[in-house]
């Protein structure tokens, strides 16, 4: 898009300005004409329509009246009344508050309201001229009113290129507004951008792709996202911009997956093994045939003589560490190394425990590799790795350092893999002796809808395990407020009396982590006095503990020394204790539907009917209450996952604020758009296939496209 004259600066747009320029750019991220032209409207209404006054209703949409200025009061500050300008004197209007405005159409007479641009406004409303008052209909005491319309004279048809019924309304923020710069004016400046640059615009896509797809020119398209001919024209601008954007965002994706496949360059790992076949026959109970489907897909990869880069989506609980030993089981069984890179101390604790279990019998030695390992622990560590003799390494980012050398790497498992950017994989893959990448198994237990997992892993090759184990017993969810608080505590205490063990999670959400670290002191307080020692012992774990107390303080609840584990949301990863059957979580209304999944999924882990309880306020959102609802209706968590999409927007998956996407969408949504993304994937897929490195004249234009630093693609499997 940065041809021609689409490529000025915005500054020179008539009716812009250096001013105006810098806020457009500060607060839109709109420097050229180019940007303007992307920034597209969020939703449109039909302005030419004219509603006579005696037939606007107070609850009506926006509604655009015709009408003549008949008198202007100005109100001024406090109990300071109407203030009467005496003639030529100059009017203070720092002391005004609010100026009304009477007009009549002949049908009628209404108010228009204004409290800022007072001044401004004053100069132009004159009794006796007519505009056009556009906004959103008020009552009162009974007298219709418009706060704050938007003000123009009747349009004049030589002013403008656009004569259709259908007006965009564009993102804006307050500054924009208090400096002027309102929607009536931000059409006006789309339609001089459009003026100057829509001529010089060049298509993006290639002409067989435009024709095969029965897409409509880009030029027809930027027309009519801005100014449609009619709802049909809408409709098929949109369709082309959301196919080209969502194209171009998984063209950027699988271009790295198709490079990398046609490249042989993987490690040949043929044989399954002894210690894979010991292991798998003396599992304590039989795999289910998700975990069997992916163990197969995994083995397909680890012989075909090419990396393996494959995503192992498993919902909490639903196996995934079994299929974790298991592929690493066929890596020392073809004579390499495995490692397992977990994202908290805590996880890698816990997944080295499981691991010891399976791998008795099979003669591999494992160890585990952590920020807090003692030297003398390091060293031993070091040496094993470097000599071989250990087979399995399980640990955090410590396994990255520079001083931990293998002597044979072939396999890289990553769990909650969003937690390691592309730098720190790369530095792991470097230290293969063979100078072959290992294998990349990359699990995570956050469900990602199908949809979204196409995008943000467009790179990988996906695999689910969509089954629990057998003897899984579903959790009771509960919904309860601060009443039943006593209620509560008297099940918590039967609970604890029947020899179960109890979480109680409060939130921790950045923005206003000094109150939840009071709230969670108050929490404790309470606990404490509820649940007094002896005979109960409650520990606590939060983020300002060190690594010692924190492992002391889960030792103690995951040994049964504790009933009661108190903690923030750090035990949201990787906490396994068996016993623990009720899962309390304070302030639900604060978490999103996957963190709240995956702290239910801590309990019923055990053979015990186990409870969730989301303790709420009484006053919640509409949002809050449909996600308290479902969490309580379904424990599927791909379901909870495609609703919290559509909730949320692809990037707030983990409920915190940030972009998930590797490019930015303009007017694609992966909620909503799915369709379109499935047939930009498959089209994007072929292309590909025929042409993996873009080569072919036929497709220049998208070659051209991809090489612009939007598409330029610095971590492409990172979701936060």
């Amino acid at each position: 898009m940065d041809y021609g004259k689409s490529g000025m600066d915005i500054q020179f747009l008539p009716g812009v300005g250096p001013k105006r320029a810098m806020l457009l750019d500060k607060e839109l991220g709109i420097r050229t004409v180019g940007d303007l032209l992307h920034l597209y409207p969020f939703r449109y209404i039909d302005r030419t329509g004219i509603t006579p006054i005696r037939e606007v209703r107070s609850d009506a949409a926006y509604i655009q009246i015709q009408a003549e200025v008949r008198r202007v009061t100005l109100h001024g500050a406090g109990k300071a009344g109407i203030i009467d300008p005496e003639e030529g004197k100059e009017i203070k209007y720092n002391l005004i508050r609010r100026m009304s405005v009477w007009v009549s159409d002949g049908t009628g007479e209404m108010e228009m309201v204004f409290f800022k641009g007072i001044k401004w406004m004053h100069s132009r409303l004159k009794p006796g001229t007519t505009f056009l008052f556009f906004g959103k209909p008020s009552a009162f005491n009974g007298q219709l009113n418009m706060v704050h319309p938007e003000v123009d004279l009747p349009s004049n048809p030589e002013e403008t290129t656009w004569s259709g019924a259908i007006t965009g309304v564009y993102p804006s923020t307050e500054k924009l507004h208090n400096a002027g710069i309102t929607g009536r004016l931000m059409v006006k400046l789309v339609d001089k951008a459009l003026q100057t640059a829509l001529v010089d615009i060049r298509e993006t896509l290639p002409e067989y792709l435009v024709k095969e797809q029965g897409l409509v020119p880009l030029q027809f398209a930027l027309r009519n996202i801005h100014f449609p001919k009619d709802t049909a024209a809408l409709q098929k601008a949109q369709y082309r911009l959301k196919f080209e954007e969502l194209l171009f965002l998984q063209l950027a994706l699988l271009k790295q997956k198709y490079i990398r496949s046609r490249n042989e360059n993987g490690i040949r790992m043929p044989r399954v093994g002894e210690q894979f076949n010991h292991c798998y026959d003396n599992l304590p109970f039989d795999l289910t045939n998700a975990q069997k489907r992916v163990i197969r897909e995994i083995r397909d990869d680890m012989r075909s003589g090419r990396q393996m880069n494959r995503l192992l989506q498993g919902d909490v609980g639903s196996g995934k560490t079994m299929v974790a030993v298991l592929t690493a089981l066929i890596a020392t069984g073809n004579g390499y190394q495995a490692c397992i890179m977990a994202p908290t101390e805590v996880l890698a604790q816990q997944h080295y425990k499981n691991i010891q279990k399976l791998l008795e019998g099979t003669g591999v030695r494992s160890a585990i590799l952590t920020g807090s390992s003692k030297a003398a622990e390091r060293r031993e560590v070091h040496q094993g790795l470097e000599d071989g003799s250990i087979g399995i390494i399980v640990g955090t980012h410590a396994l990255i350092e520079d001083n931990v050398v293998f002597r044979n790497l072939g396999l890289a498992i990553i769990d909650e893999q969003h937690r390691f950017g592309v730098e720190q994989r790369a530095k792991l893959w470097r230290k293969t002796s063979c100078g072959v990448p290992p294998h990349v198994l990359v699990m995570t237990a956050t469900p990602i809808p199908r949809t979204l997992a196409m995008t943000l892993y467009g790179d990988l090759d996906v695999s689910v395990i969509d089954e629990l184990p057998p003897g899984r017993k579903p959790v009771q969810t509960i919904h309860a407020t601060e009443g039943k608080r006593p209620a509560l505590n008297n099940f918590m205490r039967e609970q604890i009396a029947l020899g179960r063990q109890v979480f109680v999670v409060y939130p921790l959400i950045y923005e206003s982590e000094k109150m939840d670290y009071k709230n969670l002191e108050k929490g404790i307080e309470s606990i404490v006095k509820a649940f007094p020692f002896p005979p109960y012992k409650t520990a606590v774990v939060h983020g300002k503990q060190t690594n010692d107390e924190k492992k002391f303080n889960m030792d103690a609840f995951a040994a049964g020394r504790a009933n009661i584990l108190v903690a923030t949301s750090v035990i949201e990863v990787g906490v396994d204790v068996p016993n623990a059957s009720v899962m309390v979580i304070e302030s639900a209304e604060r978490f999103g539907l996957s963190q709240l999944h995956q702290l239910r999924g801590r309990v019923g882990r055990g053979s015990e009917k186990s409870y969730c309880v989301l303790m709420t306020g009484t006053k919640m959102s509409k949002e809050s209450k449909h996600r308290i609802e479902l969490m309580c209706a379904t424990e599927n968590g791909f379901e909870l996952a495609e609703e919290d999409m559509k909730m949320r927007g692809p990037g707030d998956l983990e409920g915190t604020q940030q972009s998930g996407l590797p490019i930015s969408l303009n007017i694609a949504s992966l909620a909503k758009d799915g369709l379109i993304l499935n047939k930009a994937r498959e089209c994007a897929d072929a292309i590909l296939s025929a042409d993996p490195s873009l080569s072919d004249r036929k497709n220049s234009q998208l070659a051209t496209e991809l090489k612009k630093d939007k598409y330029i693609i610095k971590d492409y499997s990172k979701i936060s």
